[in-house]
């Protein structure tokens, strides 16, 4: 198990270093003059030149390039171009928002979806098993900009009982910040939780009728035993495996559901900086997201290695 863990954390090392190359590169890539862009087209020569100095535009290829992991290394993401901050403060702040709403509503939806595939399997063909599997064909058509629409229609202007409000961090005031959370949370969680149930239920249907299963019963372990310790752990495994990458797709999904309630989060900052051609800051949030998913994959490779020791190293 050691040894797996310390391969899984060299290829995620190697990972990070590729990813922040090509961050690097894209940025570079991007059409035009970066200090032209920031500064506008009425800006004069020495301006423009003054800011291509400013962003470290005039070195060399390789230099900035060794400035850019030199600053990766020692934590210097860089300094915004528009407010004149350090990148990294302002996303600490702004990567704390998103990862609340997406830690909070990837586990709402792992525990509302597996206990729902369970019911659904244990249930099979059922009226109950149909209208779970109905529920979740609900959740899986409706993007993620419809159900945040619906929800806000339905509890913040139809039915005020989460009326919009300016945000408030939790440590300020922190009843009106679960107010503000709950709805953003429901848009993010739905499809995950229908994702994550119709795994859950395909994979303890063939769990269930797999042959050790019907060797524990036959040695007389209580239905409940079965299910629980025995079919639905070995069921976990594709589960973990798709929840890794629903975590990927929240990261996405926060985009709009940031923009629909007002979220301060990264991804509304990532769309600000690409409106404001805020080069430094759109790097850095994207980096930080690259990172992100990458651990969460590695956590999700060790935590299938505990559920299933038989799975391959890689």
């Amino acid at each position: 198990m050691t040894s797996f863990i310390v391969r899984r954390i060299g290829l995620a090392l190697i990972q990070l270093a590729i990813v922040a190359t090509i961050v690097f590169l894209l940025i570079r890539m991007i059409p035009g003059d970066a200090a032209r862009a920031v500064l506008g087209e009425n800006a004069t020569d020495e301006q423009v030149e003054a800011m291509r100095s400013t962003m470290g535009l005039d070195d060399s290829f390789p230099v900035q390039f060794l400035n850019y992991w030199k600053g990766l290394f020692t934590g210097d993401l860089g300094v915004s171009l528009i407010s004149g901050r350090p990148v990294a403060l302002d996303l600490v702040v702004r990567f704390g928002n998103s990862l609340e709403i997406i830690t909070i509503a990837i586990v709402v939806s792992i525990i509302v979806g597996v206990i729902l595939g369970r019911i659904a399997a244990v249930r099979n063909d059922r009226t109950l098993d149909h209208v779970i599997t109905g529920g979740s064909v609900l959740g899986i058509s409706l993007p993620v900009f419809v159900t945040g629409t619906l929800l806000l229609l339905v509890f913040a202007v139809w039915l005020p009982i989460l009326p919009p409000q300016r945000y408030v961090s939790f440590f300020s005031d922190p009843i009106a910040h679960v107010q503000l959370i709950i709805l953003p949370v429901l848009a993010l969680a739905a499809t995950s939780t229908a994702v994550i149930m119709r795994m859950t239920r395909s994979a303890m249907l063939e769990t269930l009728s797999a042959d050790f299963v019907r060797t524990v019963r036959a040695k007389g372990v209580t239905e409940r035993n079965v299910i629980t310790r025995h079919a639905l752990r070995n069921a976990l495994v594709p589960v973990v495996s798709i929840t890794s990458v629903e975590l990927a797709t929240l990261i996405g999904s926060t985009v709009l559901v940031e923009t629909i309630f007002g979220w301060p989060g990264m991804s509304s900052m990532l769309m600000q900086a690409v409106t404001d051609r805020d080069y430094p800051v759109i790097q850095a949030v994207v980096l930080s997201a690259s990172v992100f998913v990458i651990i969460v994959n590695l956590i999700a490779d060790v935590v299938i290695r505990v559920l299933d020791p038989r799975t391959e190293s890689f």
